[in-house]
């Protein structure tokens, strides 16, 4: 994966600074999308109305993969409609990022990701042949992070 573009958001009224001291290094990024346990997906629905749901995933090369039941809201959603958003936990340690989801059907990529998916959230170990209902990845397009108790310094954002 090529490394993003950091650059300052457009937050006007926050304090933003115009140079680049302080922002933040993507590898600060990676990490913590590989190390989160739940990851938040914002879809939407076909009316326009939002839906957020967590998901237990794998972030490997710079995407995430995440699976779920055909018949899911979510999943539903991403048909409709495949731009999301996905972001962790923290306010405090803030990952934001936007992008586009895809199904995964390639059995090479399916069996590296039930691998880590078992390592990462044991004894749920998927079998790639049989239990991946559907298997999505998202990949990022744009993004923003900062650590709140350097706020605005670290504000950054990420075009992919």
């Amino acid at each position: 994966m090529n490394q993003p573009q950091a650059s300052r958001p457009s937050m006007k009224n926050y304090g933003i600074a115009s140079d680049n001291d302080g922002l933040m290094e993507w590898s600060w990024v990676d990490d913590q999308m590989t190390r989160a346990r739940n990851y938040w997906i914002a879809t939407v629905r076909p009316d326009g109305k939002p839906h957020v749901a967590p998901v237990w995933g794998v972030w490997l090369e710079g995407a995430l993969y995440f699976g779920s039941d055909r018949g899911s809201r979510k999943v539903r959603n991403i048909a409709h409609q495949p731009a999301v958003s996905v972001h962790l936990e923290s306010g405090d340690e803030t990952v934001i990022l936007e992008g586009v989801v895809d199904e995964v059907s390639d059995h090479a990529i399916l069996t590296r990701i039930a691998s880590l998916y078992g390592k990462k959230y044991p004894p749920h170990t998927p079998d790639p042949d049989t239990d991946f209902t559907f298997c999505f990845r998202f990949t990022p397009q744009m993004g923003l992070s900062w650590l709140e108790q350097d706020f605005p310094r670290t504000a950054t954002r990420w075009t992919f």
